[in-house]
């Protein structure tokens, strides 16, 4: 009986595996929680979803220098093993100065910018 029990959880796992392994990199969307005026207080967000596997890295950057006090949610998963997480601070953004998110998934860093409304 137990021989029968062992190679059905080994093609089980091998099933398993074989869905979650596809390397996926994350669609990264940067935006304020409102319209980006400058000069006017509000929040940096940084959301990243539908990556996997899920060792990722992320900086909120202001001039290239890290937002030290950056919050970041937990790290959560879809159904289909896709993985989901947010960054974001308080900011004020003034002219000239230039906000990203510096993600690295994978070993491979990307930047992305966030643009004003104005």
């Amino acid at each position: 009986m137990n021989i029968l029990v062992y190679p059905r959880f080994f093609i089980f796992l091998c099933l398993l595996s074989s869905s979650v392994t596809k390397e996926s990199p994350p669609i990264v969307q940067v935006y304020s929680r409102t319209p980006g005026y400058l000069g006017k207080p509000n929040v940096l967000i940084c959301h990243m979803s539908n990556f996997y596997p899920p060792l990722i890295k992320v900086d909120l950057l202001n001039d290239g220098k890290v937002m030290t006090e950056a919050t970041e949610t937990e790290l959560s998963f879809e159904e289909n093993w896709e993985y989901y997480m947010t960054k974001y601070i308080p900011f004020t953004p003034h002219k000239g100065e230039e906000y990203t998110c510096r993600v690295t998934h994978m070993g491979v860093s990307r930047l992305f910018v966030w643009e004003p409304d104005t």
